[in-house]
């Protein structure tokens, strides 16, 4: 494979940066602080990329549902979890036509995926119609809190990039405010990873955050969660976990 002149990447070696794999560590980390039931459950995981999350269920005793719109990145899932019977693996487009034959799952899993989405307000409510228990969702967003989807483009040959061209960023207002009519009970985390992306005051930029993207992390229930680390409220500040 050859880009402009150059030799493509694989799949593998796009996602497995030290960038990529440091930001996955302190983004799984913060998951595993907030208490929430993830064990020995059916996970649809969406926009997995190459399954560089899906062993966090895995170790957690869970049946995953694997899913991507990339054959690249499909390919590369398929050999990674070849002989581990609790992994499906299903090609799924999220900006494309929704199937209707993907049953519910007691946890959906969209982690850094939703951003890279054209048409963010139907994905959301294809993906909590899946949701037994519980979402799990962690996005860019926009730093001031304003707007709604915000569409931007995206370099789409990229592996991890908006398959069509097209993201987004939305406001965490926009957010919360789809889970909330789409799901009975919505809230973001009080805390946030241990990484620049995530800020902790939401009225200045993060220093020492070269990318420039602003990160959050929402959690969505079927039933409410008593815990001190979720907040029903979009939060100006912030701490780590």
């Amino acid at each position: 494979m050859r880009l402009f002149g150059r030799r493509r990447q694989t799949p593998e070696q796009h996602f497995h940066s030290s960038e990529y794999l440091r930001h996955n560590a302190r983004r799984q980390e913060h998951l595993a602080t907030l208490g929430l039931n993830l064990r020995d459950q059916s996970v649809l995981e969406v926009g997995a990329g190459i399954g560089d999350h899906t062993h966090f269920f895995l170790d957690r005793g869970c049946q995953v549902l694997c899913t991507e719109p990339r054959e690249e990145n499909l390919a590369a899932i398929r050999r990674r979890y070849r002989d581990d019977a609790r992994v499906t693996v299903r090609q799924l487009d999220l900006d494309g036509d929704l199937p209707s034959d993907v049953p519910a799952h007691d946890i959906v899993y969209c982690y850094g995926t939703l951003y890279h989405l054209a048409r963010p307000a139907e994905a959301l409510a294809w993906l909590c119609a899946r949701v037994k228990n519980v979402l799990l969702l962690e996005t860019c967003v926009s730093l001031r809190d304003e707007g709604g989807a915000n569409l931007v483009p995206e370099e789409k040959v990229l592996f991890s990039q908006a398959v069509t061209g097209t993201g987004c960023r939305p406001s965490r207002s926009w957010v919360m405010g789809q889970l909330s009519t789409l799901m009975p009970h919505a809230y973001m985390t009080r805390t946030q990873p241990w990484h620049a992306e995530f800020p902790l005051d939401w009225t200045v930029a993060t220093p020492g955050n070269s990318t420039g993207l602003t990160r959050a992390v929402f959690v969505a229930s079927r039933q409410p969660l008593d815990s001190a680390l979720l907040s029903r409220e979009v939060l100006m500040q912030q701490t780590r976990a």
